[in-house]
This record gives C-alpha cells, sequence and structure tokens, in this order.
C-alpha cells in the first residue's frame, strides 16, 4: 500500500477521488499561489503601492508563466514553506528584473498559501456540495417510495417496535441535511489572507487594510477584517465541515452493514464485493468505505483541533494543517460521491421485513400492548405485568398478544398489524422527503 490510499493506484478506485486530488495537487497548489501573486501585484499597482506598469505585468505573466514542483523541493526543504522557492523561481522565469522586484511585495508566505488554501477549499467544498445534494435527492426519492413499508425498528441492536423503512432513510437523510446547511454557511467565510510577516501589513503600503480588501475582491473571497495567521478557526471549521459529510454518510453505511448480514437481509445492496475465495459472498463494500472513512475523518479532524498556533505565527500547527487539511477533504468528497451511489443500489427484501416484524411471539407489540393495560391499570403496573408475561410466552412459545388476551379478557386490544401500527412513522419519511427535495433544488 503507498503511503496514502487516495493516491494509490491500487485503491484508486476505493478511496480515490480525481477531482478532488487535482485540487489538492502540487500542480494546483502552485497555479492557485501564482493566482494569489498576480492578483496581490495588480491591486498593489493599482493603488500606487508598486509601479502599475508593473501590476499589470505581474498578474498577466503569473497567468502564463509554468513552474516545476519539482524544483522547489530542495527550497521547501531547507524552508519549510514553498513560497520562497517559487517567488524565486518565477521572477527566473519572467525574464523580467525591472518587474520581477515587485512581486510578493510586502506579503508572507502565510498569506499567499493560506490564500491559494482558501482559492482550491471553496472548490472542493462546491463539488462536495454538488455531491450531498444528489444524495439527498436519491435519499429523498427512497423515504418517499418505502415511506409506509413496514419494518422493524432497532434499540440497542434488539427489535424494539414496528416503524417504516422510509423512515428509517429520513434518520439517514436529516445529518445530510444538516452538512450541507454547514456547508452552504461555511463558503461565504471562506478568507484571503494578507497581513505580511508579523501581522501587521507594515510593508504592504500606506493603507494595508484597502490592500487585503481589494486582494479579497480581485479572488472572490471574504476579507476577514484582521490576520488570521494565527487565529485558525476558519481551518478549524472547514475540517469540521468535512468531518460532518464524513459522519452523515457513516450513519447508512453502518445501519447497510448490519441490515445487509446474511442473517438479517432486510436490504440488498447491488454491486457488491467478491470474496477470493467464497464463491457466494456480496460484500458490502460501500457501506465499509463510507464508515472507513468518517473514522478517518474523526481523527483528522482531532488531530486539527488540537494545536493552538503560538505566537504570531507558528510552523509546527501550520504543518500539521497540512498533513491533516487535504485528507479530510478527500475523504469527504469520497464520502458524498459514495453515499450518493450508494443509496441508489439499495432494494429493501419485503419478505424478510415482514417475517420480523411477524415474528410468532409478538414481542414486537410489547410496548403497545403495556400501553393499553395502562387504561385498566396503572402505568407501572401495567408495565411490570407485560414484563412478566413476556417472559412467559419466551418459557412457553406462547405468543405475548394470547397471554395478554387471556390473563386481561376485558382489554380493548390494541391494533397489532397494518398502518395503526407505524405511529409517525410514514409523516416522518415524507416529511424529510419534502425538505430534502426542497434543499436539492435550491429552495431550502
Amino acid at each position: 500500500m503507498s503511503a496514502s490510499p487516495f493516491d494509490s493506484m491500487v485503491h484508486a478506485r476505493l478511496f480515490g477521488d480525481a477531482e478532488i486530488a487535482r485540487l489538492f495537487s502540487d500542480t494546483a497548489e502552485i497555479r492557485a499561489m501564482m493566482l494569489v501573486l498576480g492578483a496581490l501585484a495588480k491591486v498593489q499597482g493599482q493603488a500606487g503601492v508598486i509601479p502599475e506598469t508593473s501590476g499589470a505585468f505581474l498578474q498577466r505573466a503569473t497567468m502564463e508563466i509554468q513552474i516545476d514542483p519539482g524544483g522547489l523541493a530542495q527550497s521547501v526543504g531547507e524552508n519549510g514553506v514553498s513560497v520562497p522557492g517559487l517567488v524565486a523561481a518565477m521572477r527566473k522565469a519572467l525574464e523580467a528584473p525591472e518587474h520581477a522586484a515587485y512581486l510578493h511585495w510586502g506579503a508572507t508566505s502565510q498569506d499567499i498559501q493560506d490564500s491559494a488554501l482558501m482559492l482550491r477549499a471553496r472548490q472542493a467544498l462546491a463539488l462536495i456540495e454538488a455531491r450531498l445534494k444528489g444524495a439527498l435527492t436519491a435519499l429523498a426519492d427512497l423515504a418517499e417510495a418505502e415511506a409506509e413499508t413496514p419494518m422493524a425498528a432497532r434499540t440497542y441492536g434488539q427489535v424494539a417496535v414496528p416503524s417504516s423503512f422510509g423512515a428509517l432513510v429520513a434518520v439517514w437523510g436529516w445529518p445530510v441535511i444538516a452538512a450541507l446547511e454547514r456547508l452552504g454557511a461555511l463558503s461565504p467565510k471562506l478568507a484571503v489572507s494578507l497581513s505580511g510577516a508579523g501581522g501587521t501589513g507594515t510593508m504592504l503600503g500606506p493603507d494595508p487594510a484597502m490592500i487585503r480588501a481589494g486582494l479579497a475582491k480581485a479572488l472572490g473571497l471574504a476579507d476577514p477584517g484582521r490576520s488570521w495567521h494565527a487565529e485558525r478557526g476558519l481551518i478549524t471549521e472547514i475540517a469540521q465541515c468535512c468531518q460532518a459529510v464524513t459522519a452523515a454518510a457513516a450513519k447508512p453505511g453502518e445501519d447497510l452493514l448490519i441490515l445487509t448480514r446474511s442473517d438479517v437481509g432486510e436490504l440488498r445492496l447491488s454491486g457488491g464485493g467478491a470474496s477470493s475465495t467464497m464463491p457466494q459472498k456480496e460484500n458490502p463494500v460501500a457501506p465499509s468505505v463510507l464508515v472507513a472513512l468518517a473514522r478517518f475523518g474523526a481523527a483528522q479532524a482531532g488531530a486539527l483541533q488540537t494545536p493552538a498556533h503560538r505566537e504570531a505565527r507558528d510552523g509546527a500547527a501550520w504543518f500539521t494543517e497540512w498533513l491533516m487539511l487535504p485528507g479530510l477533504v478527500m475523504a469527504a468528497g469520497k464520502s458524498a460521491a459514495v453515499l450518493a451511489e450508494t443509496i441508489g443500489q439499495i432494494t429493501p427484501y419485503k419478505p424478510a421485513m415482514a417475517a420480523r416484524l411477524a415474528d410468532p411471539l409478538g414481542l414486537i407489540h410489547a410496548e403497545a400492548l403495556s400501553f393499553a393495560l395502562a387504561g385498566i391499570m396503572p402505568r407501572p403496573d401495567a408495565q411490570a405485568e407485560v414484563k412478566r408475561l413476556a417472559l412467559a410466552a419466551k418459557a412457553s412459545a406462547t405468543p405475548l398478544p394470547d397471554l395478554v388476551a387471556a390473563a386481561h379478557p376485558t382489554l380493548a386490544m390494541p391494533p397489532l398489524s397494518g398502518r395503526a401500527t407505524l405511529g409517525t412513522a410514514p409523516d416522518e419519511a415524507r416529511a424529510f422527503a419534502k425538505a430534502a427535495r426542497a434543499i436539492a433544488d435550491g429552495q431550502g
């Protein structure tokens, strides 16, 4: 296995995400930093901080020159950042020393790298958001179609009460809606970084705030109104949003691992994986990927929340972001894509669902029977009575409803089959589907 499964040729179809990977490649990072450097020069030229002709030249040239990422390795190894080597390489490639001298005027490496990261994060988050909307549409269709498909709800791994498959799908879908809402709120916050060596902006010109605002406008990013070199709330928020995506996708993944089990079989999933030795196997690969990515995402996000950035700038904490954030964004992107695909592969196996509900002992109706008894005796007594009779049902292999009816012949028995046993489950499914479609269609 390669150092990162995300970059592995062997694991490319399992964990890889070509669209997100392109945004976190060396080439994309360098190109984004060059865009920032060019935009900064143009803004400074228009403001008279550097010659306007130099600013215009640099902005045009940074769109055209090519820099080899491999040529920066030595400099990065020595300096810990890529900007010094990049600026030197760009000045050489420009072949215009009278203009090149004004490249990277008054800024610091972190300004350029953080601003470039925001440009790439904006694209990545937009991709993730679009994929999640596709998953949300699939979830809405499934929830609505199966709103009244009866199945057993489970708690603590045990059959609990009757519910519907559509209601379970709604439970899967609401965290996806929450993740989309967080992504939508985050995108306008992605901010430019421009505050110079120590966060004071001293060498950016007589009005550093104006230059920062101009750069933000030129790049289509927010103006943070301050230095955020050591205040990394924005990075933390990106990490938390990406973790929320992986966590939302993991919930259906976890449930699918249970419900597609050979001994449960209430859901079927097309496209299962093969075993190297057991021909009958159809392994739930996609749900396993969703769960694994969520575990990975939680670890990466946790690491990014731990280190506070010391002093005006902190190399160690900054380097930690480089190690953790790209993989976390990749995990979120892949989770969203796999989720959208997986939901479309689910088929409920209704005979198995019905068989679970029709358990001969009728224990799934214990709650309904205890509340019916509460109409003729105190609620604690009713609870204890049904618990006693449930034990008797197991011992004697006699259906619980029969034992309750025999022990309390005047009791009006509650509904034990049909729509009336599902409570609000169908309504929950349809309410989710309505909300999901409004968001997916851009109306939410």
